[in-house]
């Protein structure tokens, strides 16, 4: 399982699969985010199954889905902002490759 610090309480990975989610945990992260719209590729784990594993595994989860492509939406960009401020940390966030998570929490945090 591959991720890239952004900063000390958040990083952000590419897709992953429900067998990560108890690697997740043991590295210390307390949130999993999705960014990542569901049906993006073929065979991608939806959300809603990567919350109910994570959850399982006493995790927080949370869904901010992002378009390829395009720029975060201001309802995504404050959803975030709330999410930073109400869900423990340290987060792990995901999407495709990792890019999207990385640019919504640039945009939250920085403007």
């Amino acid at each position: 399982m591959n991720y890239r610090s952004i900063s000390p309480d958040f990083v952000v990975a590419p897709q992953i699969a429900v067998s990560d989610i108890p690697a997740i945990k043991e590295a210390g992260f307390k949130t999993i985010l999705c960014t990542r719209p569901d049906g993006e590729d073929p065979g991608q784990p939806s959300a809603e199954t990567i919350g109910a594993a994570a959850k399982k595994e006493g995790l927080s989860f949370m869904s901010i889905p992002v378009h390829g492509g395009q720029p975060p939406s201001s309802d995504a960009v404050i959803i975030m902002q709330e999410t930073l401020n109400t869900l423990p940390g340290p987060i792990f966030a995901y999407c495709r490759s990792g890019n999207r998570a990385g640019q919504l929490w640039t945009l939250a945090t920085q403007g």
